[in-house]
């Protein structure tokens, strides 16, 4: 994690502070902001540092302009072949998106890019999702033979209702920025020429709000509204670890090259 500002470093996550504003960018445009075992430990870094910090919002993006996040790194995470393995990356990076979701501050999604599969994951644990207009966000896990285990599927019911929910993730369907808006999938979509302004003009808002006031009204909807369902983690983790080492999964992973060819 690299943190400018003062912090500390490493290659696939930038943290910067602005003030009371933090912007957390998941940094790997080279692959499309992929989340594998090494963003996973510097995320958590980069979480510590903004709970220490005095920062008021928390923004997470992606590097560049294609992808916010497209899910886990298939390259690395293709090297977990048992059923054990698959139930301890499912419940890391599922905890992981859990203390996203219960930060003290509110935090935003700026969805610079697709948000695809573990992505959408990602997008959802976040309290206010803002995206350009030309980006597309969907829980596709299904075209791979699983489904999501990060906490997508609660969070998910939550935003857009029971039969929604179900239809997104048994559909695997990939939604553009105004279906996602009218679904409630995403809050807030503007123009990609004014997108890095509106993203920053919100957090701003947001963090000049007076001291303590952010955290106190997140508080409250959490108490109202949990960002998170720990009693859910066993029953969700095993349905995903055990469609992982199934056959269809790995068909659908070998069959991948193929279907990514023009």
């Amino acid at each position: 994690m690299t943190r400018t500002d003062g912090g500390t470093g490493g290659p696939g996550v930038r943290l910067e502070f602005d003030g009371q504003l933090a912007v957390l960018t998941i940094d790997r445009p080279e692959v499309r902001n992929a989340i594998g075992f090494a963003t996973m430990d510097e995320l958590g870094a980069a979480l510590d540092e903004v709970v220490k910090s005095p920062a008021g919002v928390l923004v997470l993006r992606g590097g560049g302009d294609r992808a916010f996040v497209s899910g886990g790194d298939l390259k690395e995470l293709s090297a977990i072949k048992t059923h054990d393995d698959a139930l301890n990356m499912a419940v890391r990076v599922r905890r992981l998106l859990d203390r996203l979701a219960n930060l003290p501050i509110p935090v935003i999604a700026a969805l610079n890019g697709h948000a695809l599969g573990g992505g959408a994951e990602v997008a959802v644990s976040a309290d206010i999702r803002i995206a350009a207009d030309d980006v597309s966000i969907g829980f596709n896990q299904v075209t791979l033979g699983i489904m999501p285990a990060w906490g997508g599927v609660e969070r998910l019911g939550l935003l857009v209702g029971r039969g929604r929910a179900l239809l997104a993730i048994a559909s695997g369907e990939i939604y553009d920025a105004p279906t996602a808006l009218r679904l409630g999938l995403v809050d807030i979509v503007v123009p990609r020429a004014s997108f890095e302004d509106e993203w920053r003009g919100l957090a701003r808002r947001l963090a000049e709000l007076a001291p303590g006031t952010g955290r106190a009204i997140k508080s409250v909807l959490n108490a109202a509204i949990p960002a998170s369902y720990p009693e859910l983690e066993g029953q969700a983790t095993e349905a995903f670890a055990n469609l992982w080492i199934s056959d269809a999964h790995w068909a659908a992973v070998e069959a991948l090259p193929r279907r990514r060819t023009p």
